[in-house]
């Protein structure tokens, strides 16, 4: 079987054309962006002053809170802005001087294996910072399993990564997943709680016993369902390995294609879990970061015609 291979979706890809604007009246050039860019999000604008993207008067501009003045010309320059759905690839949501945000792919590693060193998250982006600078690394700070899908960030410098990795539980406020699981469930919400334990064999599993493992919290609420599947938003309280994996086997509802815990069906050719969500307070400057996908079209078309539940 030939090997998958793995891209980052670059600004190579069919640049847009850069976007030129008149001032008409005094205003902070984050704001004006802002207004400007409507369509898109906070730290997207962001990220384009980050990335020097942003001239006034035909100079480059980085600092969000410069003054702009009435009848300055500012040019956006949009080749950062990435193109999506590219089979295969890592799409870069957010990068500034500490973090890279990608949306990792189902099938991708985030970081090495004993059978796989290449294929991963950690060598396509430690390849894709080395563009700039051959000395620059990646630090990974928190993993998505290979075949769950999502908001995935890693650390630019040494120095935010052991920020963010000694606070973890204390700066990450959401962690949401959508997850595609078999069968109706009779309790449409609710609260998880087991304490999770590790086999010889790398399968984790629930202890109920207080103390005996870690502790793992899993909130869920079902937003659709047929009678085949149910679609489920869940919030972490805990990240534990296999964490909603586990939890859902535990309530007899598998995550659809997760042949590991015992799921006998696989709708979507793949594992039904996906990481929308990721939100923290940035170590170092407070700001409260909040990045968020896109449901993956597969999970949603399982659902059409059913009606979103009312809860």
């Amino acid at each position: 079987m030939s090997k998958q291979k793995w891209a980052i979706v670059s600004k190579s890809f069919n640049p847009k054309p850069a976007m030129e604007f008149i001032v008409t009246e005094p205003i902070g050039l984050l704001d004006f962006l802002l207004l400007k860019l409507a369509n898109k999000s906070r730290n997207s604008v962001k990220s384009l002053l980050t990335h020097g993207e942003v001239s006034v008067e035909g100079k480059r501009i980085t600092q969000y809170n410069t003054l702009l003045r009435e009848g300055q010309k500012i040019r956006i320059n949009q080749s950062i802005i990435r193109e999506k759905g590219q089979r295969n690839a890592l799409d870069i949501l957010y990068e500034d001087s500490d973090i890279i945000v990608v949306n990792k792919p189902a099938g991708l590693l985030t970081i090495a294996s004993d059978k796989e060193k290449e294929a991963t998250a950690y060598h396509l982006l430690t390849d894709y910072v080395r563009q700039k600078n051959p000395e620059n690394r990646i630090f990974v700070v928190h993993r998505l399993d290979r075949d769950t899908s999502g908001v995935l960030m890693v650390a630019k410098n040494e120095k935010i990564k052991l920020a963010l990795q000694d606070s973890w539980a204390e700066l990450v406020s959401d962690r949401g997943y959508m997850a595609v699981v078999e069968g109706q469930l009779e309790e449409k919400s609710g609260r998880i709680r087991s304490w999770l334990k590790e086999t010889k064999t790398l399968l984790m599993y629930s202890s109920y016993r207080a103390g005996d493992g870690l502790e793992a919290i899993t909130d869920y609420q079902v937003l659709n369902e047929t009678t085949e599947y149910s679609l489920l938003e869940i919030h972490l309280q805990t990240g534990r390995k296999n964490q909603i994996r586990v939890h859902m086997k535990d309530i007899g509802h598998n995550v659809v294609g997760d042949k590991k815990y015992g799921a006998k069906r696989d709708p979507l050719k793949r594992l039904g879990l996906h990481a929308y969500k990721l939100e923290f307070k940035h170590p170092f400057s407070k700001e409260v970061m909040c990045f968020q996908t896109q449901i993956p079209k597969s999970f949603t078309s399982l659902f059409d015609g059913s009606k979103l539940l009312n809860m």
